[in-house]
């Protein structure tokens, strides 16, 4: 199949196939006379897992050592449970900061409580009040 029919396949745009591509990610097809790329069910099986994986917001680094633990199919999988146990971890601080950004908006949003010019607004104020401690650190795995 083509880049164009890999992609309906596969629901995902054909940027989104060459990137991969460019990554390394996805493997090299082979190419017709016209120098058109064809791409066969593994590199649809395989676009397919990557998506999935990236749906469960794991990083591209994560997906490329699934995708090198695949190549090794005789390996136990406890480094991909040690993968999958690392990314829940990501996901736990993830939701710790994301808890305190909704502490934070909500107690901006209760700054402003009733209808005022945008000179009164207590979130304005309280957003232009704010003090960055730093630089911000992101401690997700995602950076």
């Amino acid at each position: 199949m083509k880049i164009g029919e890999l992609a309906e396949a596969a629901q995902c745009t054909v940027e989104t196939i060459r990137y991969y591509e460019k990554a390394g990610l996805l493997p090299k097809t082979d190419r017709t006379g016209n120098n058109y790329r064809l791409y066969s069910q593994r590199h649809l099986d395989r676009l397919r897992f990557i998506r999935n994986c990236r749906s469960l917001d794991m990083s591209q680094e994560e997906v490329q050592s699934l995708l090198a633990l695949m190549e090794k199919p005789e390996k136990d999988c406890d480094s991909v449970n040690h993968l999958i146990d690392e990314h829940i971890s990501h996901v736990e601080i993830r939701i710790k900061e994301l808890q305190g950004l909704k502490e934070q908006l909500t107690s901006l949003r209760k700054q402003c409580e009733s209808k005022r010019r945008v000179k009164e607004c207590g979130i304005v104020k309280g957003i232009s009040s704010m003090r960055v401690k730093g630089k911000a650190v992101a401690s997700s795995h995602l950076g």
